[in-house]
């Protein structure tokens, strides 16, 4: 049965084998200007740009600018916030969802070419790994937040 301890460094290792993984691919790539803005929309739903800037861990302005490039690419939609006149409320647009989509496939196909690689893992090890991080983020949601 396992520890305390060798839980702990596993969750450790989890952690920074994802997070390698994910930069990993991303620098295979040309990310969209404001992938990770259309992410979060998808993650949470509409938002202001304060709780984006959050989110994202930027400054307003920075996440000002990208809504606004995002915008008059069609990919989000800005308007005033019915609560607060002061602020505004983003959503995810329908071509915002494509490009979204569109994206992780690509990257999908990059792990997929990585993972065929090391033919001594099978697709069950790589259902399994989806499934563990799936749970992991269900039940601990708010991860961002800073509660790790």
């Amino acid at each position: 049965m396992p520890t305390t301890d060798d839980l702990r460094e596993l969750g450790s290792d989890l952690v920074v084998h994802a997070a390698r993984l994910v930069r990993a691919v991303r620098r295979m790539h040309d990310l969209p200007p404001g992938f990770r803005v259309l992410s979060l929309l998808d993650e949470h739903g509409p938002l202001g740009i304060t709780a984006l800037a959050d989110l994202d861990r930027c400054s307003q302005p920075t996440m000002s600018g990208a809504v606004t490039q995002l915008a008059e690419r069609g990919l989000v939609d800005k308007q005033p916030n019915p609560r607060d006149a002061r602020g505004s409320v983003v959503t995810l647009t329908p071509l915002g969802l494509d490009e979204l989509t569109r994206v992780r496939r690509e990257y999908g196909a990059t792990v997929a070419e990585r993972f065929a690689a090391h033919p001594t893992h099978t697709t069950e090890d790589l259902a399994t790994a989806v499934a563990v991080l799936r749970d992991l983020l269900d039940t601990t949601h708010g991860l961002e937040k800073g509660t790790l």
